[in-house]
C-alpha cells in the first residue's frame, strides 16, 4: 500500500489479501491531509508491482484519490506515458475517485483508459460495495483488451444515426483495424451498451433533406438496418480477432415489446442528455424519463435503479 499526500511512501508491504489483520492494521492508520502528490505515487506503486510481479496473474495498481494531482508530475501528458509505458510491461491500472471540489474527473478516467484498467466514481458505500465486491471480477480481471465496435448502417433503410455519448471514445473510421490504436478493456461479466438514435427512411430526422443522397448500400441487402463489427484482442496477445453480425429490420420492435433493460438505458441515456440542455430530445421531459424508469425498474436487487430514480427526482427538483 501507497500513500501519496505531499511525499509518497509506503505504509504496507506486498501483503497477500488472505491476511486481513495485517491489511486492516495498515488502514486503521492512515489520515487525510497535505496536498496530492499522485505522480510520485503511482511512481513507487509501479515500482512495488514490478518487483512482486506475478507471472499469468493480474498485476494491477487501484489508486484512490478526492483531488487533482497538484504536486510534482502534474503534466497530463507525461503521466498517461508513464502509464502506457507500465501497461507495456504487464501492470494496468484503475482508478477510483472519490469526493468533489478540485477532483479531476477527465485525468482518472483518461489515467485508466491508458493503463487498460478501468475508471469508478465512488460516492457512498453501496457503490464501493458494487465495485470492489459484487463486481471485483470484471474490476480486476481482463477478458478482452483493445475492443472496438463498429457499426455501418445501411443508407437504403437508415437514413440518420447518431451515437449518445461515448463522445471520448470514437475512433477514426481508419482505427478499427489498426492493432497499434488503444481502446477500452473489457472484465469478466462486464457488459458495455452503446445506443444509438436512428431515423428510418421517410421518417422526418433531425436533418434538411439533402439534393443528393449518397446510397452505396446493395439491394441484396435490403433487410438489414446495419452491419455490426467488434474486434478485440485476448490478455495475452497484440493481434486482434474479429466478430461480425448483420441486424435485420425483423429485429425492430415498438416500445412495448422492448425489455426493461432496454427502456431504463434508455431512461438513462435520456437523463445524461436532459441534463446537457437536451438538444434532440425535443418535448421528452424529466417527468417522461422518471415514468420510462419507473415501468422498467424491474427486481433491482441492489437498489442501484431506484437510486437512478431519486437522482431523476432530484434533478427535477433543481431544474423547477
Amino acid at each position: 500500500g501507497v500513500v501519496y499526500a505531499g511525499a509518497a511512501g509506503m505504509v504496507l508491504e506486498p501483503t497477500s489479501g488472505n491476511n486481513h489483520a495485517k491489511i486492516a492494521s495498515a488502514l486503521d492508520q492512515l489520515s487525510a491531509g497535505g496536498t496530492t502528490n499522485g505522480a510520485a505515487g503511482i511512481h513507487l506503486a509501479y515500482q512495488l508491482a514490478e518487483q512482486n510481479i506475478i507471472k499469468d496473474g493480474i498485476n494491477r495498481i487501484l489508486i484512490a484519490t478526492d483531488g487533482d494531482f497538484n504536486v510534482g508530475t502534474t503534466n497530463f501528458e507525461a503521466l498517461k506515458e508513464l502509464v502506457e509505458k507500465k501497461r507495456n510491461n504487464g501492470v494496468s491500472l484503475t482508478t477510483l475517485g472519490f469526493g468533489i471540489g478540485n477532483y479531476n474527473d477527465h485525468l482518472m478516467e483518461q489515467l485508466a483508459d491508458v493503463g487498460n484498467g478501468n475508471y469508478a466514481y465512488i460516492d457512498t458505500i453501496k457503490e464501493a460495495n458494487k465495485v470492489l465486491v459484487e463486481q471485483i471480477n470484471s474490476t480486476l480481471f481482463t477478458i478482452a483488451k483493445d475492443v472496438k465496435i463498429q457499426i455501418e448502417f445501411n443508407p437504403d433503410v437508415v437514413s440518420e444515426s447518431r451515437l449518445i455519448g461515448y463522445e471520448n471514445r470514437q475512433l477514426n473510421e481508419e482505427d478499427f483495424v489498426n492493432d497499434k490504436v488503444d481502446a477500452g478493456e473489457i472484465g469478466a461479466g462486464h457488459t458495455v451498451t452503446a445506443i444509438y438514435e436512428i431515423v428510418l427512411q421517410g421518417n422526418q430526422g433531425w436533418l434538411a433533406d439533402s439534393r443528393y443522397q449518397n446510397s452505396t448500400a446493395s439491394k441484396a441487402h435490403s433487410t438489414e438496418i446495419a452491419f455490426l463489427k467488434i474486434r478485440y484482442k485476448r490478455p495475452d496477445e497484440s493481434t486482434s480477432h474479429q466478430l461480425q453480425w448483420p441486424i435485420l429490420k425483423s429485429q425492430i420492435k415498438p416500445s412495448s415489446e422492448t425489455s426493461n433493460e432496454f427502456k431504463f438505458a434508455a431512461s438513462v441515456a435520456a437523463f445524461a442528455q436532459i441534463l446537457r440542455d437536451g438538444t434532440y430530445l425535443k418535448s421528452f421531459t424529466y417527468d417522461d424519463i422518471l415514468s420510462l424508469a419507473r415501468s422498467s425498474k424491474g427486481t433491482d436487487n441492489f437498489g442501484y435503479r431506484g437510486e437512478f430514480l431519486q437522482l431523476v427526482s432530484l434533478a427535477k427538483g433543481l431544474a423547477n
